[in-house]
């Protein structure tokens, strides 16, 4: 069993100097965690700092995969969304850029639509005969691979809902925001990250990102930057516990 830990004052000023240093932040939790348990703090700055801060991507590109990361609806991170958004300005990314990652946010769901429907349309049969038009198949060609979009059984099941499906992902985004290659990485790192985990989506970006030039550093760094977001359920946990322990502090001492 791991004994408790023993540290000085000026040990623990130096673990918060250090994981402010590599994350840009400092919050209750982190506070609390500090004083419980300053191993973890120590330690996770470490790890979490990792990618950030050894990978190849320009911290533009990094801090504009948080924002993807913590605005996506499987996780919904407001703290977090504000200190990287903040961030992300202050390292150059424009409204555009920003604009343009939020508009992928909104894209990641088609992915569970189209293997959803291909499913469907398996086990049913009933897109064996249909054909698709010239031009819708065409745009299902240019634009669904680039996206994770396996679009054939939605073309043929429902080709109105491809079509304005498509209008979305192509005329929905902003002018002048991210390059092809760098909507890839923030697609792959969105479909890597444990909240969302689509490993077929995650193939189908990966094969996208490579054709593009990409390198696999790229590539490996944009899927290491989601893993920590788990230690948001530890900040939850850790802020609860402080309200509780602070609730009985105050029900044992009414007077106070």
């Amino acid at each position: 069993m791991k004994k408790p830990d023993v540290m000085t004052d000026d040990a623990r000023a130096q673990i918060k100097q250090s994981f402010i240093a590599e994350r840009g932040y400092w919050r209750p939790w982190t506070q609390t965690m500090l004083q419980a348990c300053p191993a973890f703090v120590q330690q996770y700055a470490r790890y979490a700092g990792y990618p950030a801060r050894t990978g190849p991507l320009t911290e533009r590109m990094v801090e504009l995969i948080y924002i993807a990361l913590d605005s996506s609806s499987s996780h919904l991170f407001e703290p977090g969304l504000h200190t990287h958004m903040k961030r992300a300005l202050e390292v150059g990314a424009t409204q555009a850029d920003i604009f343009d990652v939020l508009h992928l946010v909104a894209v990641q769901g088609l992915a569970s639509v189209c293997q959803a429907t291909d499913i469907l349309a398996e086990l049913t049969g009933s897109s064996a005969d249909a054909v698709v038009d010239e031009a819708l198949r065409a745009r299902v060609d240019g634009l669904g691979p680039a996206h994770a979009l396996a679009l054939n059984s939605v073309a043929r099941l429902d080709p109105r809902y491809a079509e304005v499906l498509l209008d979305f992902v192509e005329q929905g985004r902003p002018g002048g925001g991210l390059t092809t290659a760098e909507r890839s990485l923030v697609q792959l790192a969105l479909h890597s990250c444990f909240t969302a985990f689509n490993p077929h989506a995650i193939r189908q970006m990966l094969a996208t990102a490579l054709s593009q030039g990409l390198t696999a550093a790229e590539l490996l760094q944009a899927i290491q930057l989601g893993a920590h977001l788990a230690v948001h359920g530890t900040a939850l946990g850790t802020n609860v516990l402080r309200e509780v322990q602070s609730s009985d502090i105050d029900s044992a001492h009414p007077e106070r």
